[in-house]
């Protein structure tokens, strides 16, 4: 029986890139750069190769935080700007950005009546903390645990230990891990010996050494999955 649920945040329950999109075209507008689809595109691009470099611990996360912009500036010629400045700017303006995923709010209204539901992100803390107080989502969920916080980031062993000491009478049995990256969220649930779901709207192909237990595509499924487990124990 299921008992702990441990949920990502960015793209699982939040539309992060649609954040990211919103809170970069502000950014580049004060910043002087132009907000066109191509320079968020290739934002985006750059900021997703940035942060699995932090996942395989190429680099810290104030290395990539700023290293992103770095790059962004060379590629498009900028050079009137710094990294720190752009990436003050953008924080505040992601600080203050989300949006729900669909169902998600419905999902975690009806699972925290059964379930303890626990946030797992790898997330800038700052920046986590101010939109998880504007969506309200704290009133559905036990604990939000940050990597940067936590000192360990997913898909680590010790991000995980670390969360599952601070739960009386944990057991990983009863525990699963739900999240949008295989990189991640999956792997990071198969290091800590827990079940793990994937949350894969975009039905994008998966890799033969990280295979999550089970699949989802719709928010809205994650109920039978979680029957299904209970039937079963």
């Amino acid at each position: 029986m299921i008992r702990n649920l441990f949920i990502d945040l960015d793209d699982t329950l939040f539309d992060f890139h649609k954040s990211e999109a919103t809170a970069l075209s502000k950014s580049f507008t004060q910043l002087g750069i132009v907000p066109t689809d191509e320079n968020v595109a290739l934002y985006s691009r750059i900021n997703q190769n940035q942060w699995e470099r932090l996942e395989r611990r190429e680099a810290t996360r104030e290395e990539i935080l700023l290293k992103r912009f770095e790059i962004l500036f060379s590629e498009l010629g900028i050079t009137n700007r710094k990294p720190i400045e752009a990436q003050a700017v953008y924080e505040k303006n992601l600080s203050n950005t989300y949006f729900y995923i669909d169902g998600a709010v419905e999902l975690l209204s009806k699972l925290s009546k059964k379930y303890d539901i626990y946030i797992a992100s790898n997330g800038t803390a700052v920046v986590q903390d101010k939109r998880i107080a504007l969506s309200g989502i704290k009133e559905y969920v036990k604990e939000i645990f940050i990597s940067q916080r936590v000192g360990h980031d997913k898909p680590s062993k010790a991000f995980f230990d670390a969360c599952f000491e601070t739960i009386e009478n944990f057991r990983k049995e009863e525990t699963i891990m739900v999240g949008d990256s295989l990189t991640s969220d999956i792997l990071g649930g198969i290091n800590a010996g827990v079940r793990t779901c994937l949350f894969n709207p975009k039905r994008k192909h998966g890799r033969a050494d990280i295979v999550p237990d089970y699949e989802i595509y719709e928010l809205s499924e994650l109920s039978k999955i979680l029957d299904t487990i209970d039937k079963e124990n």
